[in-house]
């Protein structure tokens, strides 16, 4: 289905397309070479790509601290009750970097946790470098900060379902 361009539901989309997908090399991904930043951590890069895909506008979110500290500096800061397309930012404790690391995009949002599709992530390895596109399930106090809120074109129709995978990685 096509969803109107400038929605969290479009953006949903765009995110659930790209599922499975695995760099292919050290940190090497389209959506680094989008922003100009191939051979860094991507996370970022892949938030601002699926952005520019559905047509909404975000600042950077290359430096996911940087990224946090603009949404702060817009009011567009939520510490609490999530919504589909928020921006889910995230510090894992005891990872070495106390800071926020990771950025993902909230595609549902359960009483204590969200499900996120993000970028450069893993299974059971790595979370904030993994090398894949995955949907991940986080706990809202945990290893998440707080979210940011873009500005969306209202939408009113049905949100694109959202199941975990369990197929092989595809390479993009």
């Amino acid at each position: 289905m096509i969803y109107p361009e400038g929605t969290a539901a479009s953006l949903i989309a765009a995110a659930l397309a790209e599922v499975g997908t695995i760099e292919t090399g050290n940190n090497l991904t389209k959506y680094g070479k989008f922003t100009k930043a191939d051979g860094l951590p991507w996370c970022g890069s892949f938030v601002n790509w699926c952005f520019d895909q559905a047509k909404v506008k975000i600042p950077s979110m290359v430096s996911t601290a940087a990224g946090a500290h603009k949404m702060k500096e817009l009011g567009r800061w939520i510490d609490d009750k999530p919504q589909l397309g928020d921006l889910c930012f995230m510090d894992f404790p005891h990872d070495g970097v106390d800071r926020i690391s990771h950025i993902g995009i909230v595609v549902k949002v359960g009483a204590t946790s969200v499900l996120c599709i993000e970028g450069n992530t893993s299974g059971d390895g790595d979370q904030r470098n993994g090398g894949m596109v995955m949907i991940k399930q986080r706990t809202i106090g945990k290893e998440i900060v707080g979210f940011g809120r873009p500005k969306y074109v209202p939408f009113k129709g049905e949100y694109p379902a959202v199941v975990v995978p369990e197929a092989a990685p595809k390479k993009k």
